[in-house]
């Protein structure tokens, strides 16, 4: 029986009967509970703060372009890390499933963008792929993705309107891609 909070503080002494494995099996549920609401707090704070709750998913924005042009055999964009939230963060090689299609992603996050390159082919094991491109990544400090991202402000030439259930996100390209083209 676990009695609140006060009455173990205040007559401990009276309540012999429980164990010290109660103890500390009560505390650590009021501690660890205090713990996530603080940080579900926090995160609500800064959400509310800045406004990202609103903003979607990359990963969402993906989906949508590739469903928006009908899975196309190939594609390669740019995303403002301002325009999403980037639940992809980590991740360089992946298999993304849309629809009946499966695509090797490769992701990079080239600041101040999220460059996505997605060719549509057969379910492959990625994982040994994403630690190089991350291991790569890392030896190299970033400096050639980051140097990427900047060059693209300058030559980004074209954009397109992906609609998510959270808003409608601009996603970036190089030059404008014909849709279905094979290369």
């Amino acid at each position: 029986m676990f009695l609140p909070h006060r009455v173990y503080l205040s007559h401990y002494h009276t309540y012999h009967q429980l164990s010290v494995y109660h103890l500390f099996v009560y505390y650590s549920i009021v501690y660890s509970n205090l713990e996530i609401s603080k940080q579900q707090t926090m995160s609500n704070i800064l959400q509310r703060l800045f406004g990202r709750h609103r903003l979607p998913l990359a990963s969402t924005v993906l989906t949508n372009y590739l469903r928006q042009t009908n899975e196309p055999p190939w594609t390669s964009f740019f995303v403002k890390y301002t325009s999403v939230i980037d639940d992809q963060r980590g991740r360089s090689h992946f298999n993304w499933k849309t629809g009946d299609s499966n695509y090797h992603v490769l992701r990079s996050g080239c600041f101040p963008y999220i460059k996505y390159h997605c060719t549509k082919r057969p379910y492959k094991d990625l994982r040994i792929d994403d630690r190089l491109f991350s291991v790569l990544k890392i030896i190299n400090l970033g400096i050639p993705l980051f140097l990427y991202g900047l060059s693209a402000v300058f030559m980004i030439s074209y954009k397109e309107l992906v609609k998510t259930p959270k808003g409608d996100v601009y996603i970036y390209f190089l030059l404008k891609e014909d849709k279905g083209s094979m290369h």
